[in-house]
C-alpha cells in the first residue's frame, strides 16, 4: 500500500509581534481580559505589503529544505487559506512560481480553520491514487486583514502565519504501524453559517468583509465536534486515546483546548499548544504547531500524531498519521 509520509516540515511567522498590551492601546480590552478568556498573550501580524503568498513561500522553502528536495520535484501544491492574495488566480500558483515548482499543479482550498487537514486529505488521496509522488501541503493566512478592530470579541483572537509539510509516496504494508497518513476524516454543516463567517465576498458586495462570530455557540459546538472527530480517527484505525503520542489541535482558544482534552480524557501534556504565542492563525495553526513540536523533537519518528480542527462553514476534520 502507498502511504503519504512526512519528509519535511516548515513554518513562517511575520516579524511583527502584537502583544495584548499593544492591542489595549487602541481596542477596549486588557491583557488580563484576553488571557482569562482565550489564553492568548501575543500574535504575529504581517507587515504592510507582506501577503499570504509570501508567508506560504517562506514556510514552503523551509519544508523543502528539510525534505532535501527542490521545487522541481514537487508534483502537487495544495494551499489551505481563507485569505488569498487575490480573488484569482490561486495563491498556490504564486508559491509555485516562487519556489520553482514548474512541474506541479497548484490550487487553493477553502475550509477556513480546517483548511490544512482538508488540504492534507486531498494531497494524500492524490498520492494514494498514484497521481502524485511528492506533494507540498500548506496552510497560510493573513487574518489581520479581515478583522474588525473595533470588535474586541473577535479581533483579539487572530494572528498571521504559515506552515506546511512535504509528503512523499512510500510503500508500506498497510498496517497502522506504517509511517505516513493513516486516515483523514472530513465533515461540514452549512446550516451553521451564521455562527462564524466573513461579511463580504466578490459575489456579495465586492469587498473582503470582516470576521463575524457568535463566540459562545462556536465554543460549545467546537468542544463536541472536535472530540467526536478525534474518536472517529481512533476508531477508524483501531486505536484508543492512550495510543496517541501527540494531539495537535487547531489553536483557536486555550479554553477550547482544555475542554476538549478533558472531554476526551487525554492529558494536556500530550497536546501541542501554541495559541498563547500565535493566537488563532486559522488554516496555518496546525502546521505551525507541528513545525514547533517536530523541530524541538517532541514529535519523533514512529509517534502517532492526531490532528483536529473546526472552522467556519461549519467544517471540522481530523487526521491520524504515523510520524
Amino acid at each position: 500500500m502507498i502511504r503519504s509520509v512526512v519528509q519535511g516540515w516548515g513554518a513562517y511567522l511575520p516579524e511583527k509581534i502584537v502583544t495584548n498590551d499593544d492591542l489595549a492601546k487602541f481596542v477596549d480590552t486588557s491583557d488580563s481580559w484576553i488571557r482569562e478568556r482565550t489564553g492568548i498573550c501575543q500574535r504575529h501580524v504581517a507587515a504592510d505589503g507582506e501577503m499570504t503568498s509570501d508567508l506560504a513561500t517562506n514556510a514552503a522553502r523551509q519544508a523543502l529544505e528539510r525534505a532535501g528536495i527542490d521545487g522541481l520535484e514537487v508534483d502537487l501544491i495544495v494551499l489551505g487559506t481563507a485569505t488569498p492574495d487575490e480573488t484569482f488566480p490561486a495563491t498556490a500558483t504564486r508559491v509555485q512560481e516562487y519556489i520553482g515548482a514548474h512541474r506541479a499543479c497548484a490550487f487553493d482550498l477553502q475550509a477556513a480553520c480546517s483548511g490544512f487537514i482538508y488540504a492534507l486529505a486531498v494531497a494524500d488521496n492524490f498520492i494514494r491514487l498514484g497521481q502524485a509522488r511528492t506533494a507540498l501541503v500548506l496552510g497560510a493566512e493573513t487574518f489581520s486583514r479581515i478583522l474588525d478592530w473595533s470588535d474586541r470579541t473577535t479581533c483579539v483572537l487572530f494572528g498571521d502565519g504559515a506552515g506546511g509539510v512535504v509528503l512523499r509516496a512510500e510503500e508500506g504494508e498497510g498496517s497502522s504501524a506504517d509511517r505516513g497518513v493513516l486516515s483523514t476524516h472530513l465533515h461540514s454543516d452549512g446550516r451553521q453559517h451564521d455562527l462564524l463567517y466573513a461579511d463580504g465576498g466578490p459575489s456579495l458586495n465586492q469587498v473582503a468583509g470582516v470576521v463575524r462570530m457568535e463566540g459562545r455557540e462556536v465554543f460549545r459546538q467546537a468542544v463536541a465536534k472536535l472530540s467526536q472527530v478525534v474518536d472517529e480517527a481512533l476508531e477508524g484505525n483501531g486505536f484508543s486515546v492512550s495510543d496517541i503520542d501527540w494531539l495537535v489541535p487547531h489553536q483557536a482558544n486555550k479554553r477550547i483546548l482544555d475542554s476538549t482534552a478533558k472531554k476526551m480524557g487525554i492529558g494536556i501534556d500530550k497536546m501541542v499548544v501554541t495559541v498563547d504565542r500565535h493566537a488563532n492563525t486559522s488554516a496555518a495553526s496546525i502546521p505551525l504547531a507541528l513545525n514547533e513540536a517536530a523541530s524541538d523533537q517532541r514529535i519523533k519518528e514512529g509517534d502517532l500524531v492526531v490532528m483536529e480542527a473546526m472552522g467556519a462553514g461549519f467544517t471540522w476534520a481530523s487526521a491520524a498519521l504515523r510520524w
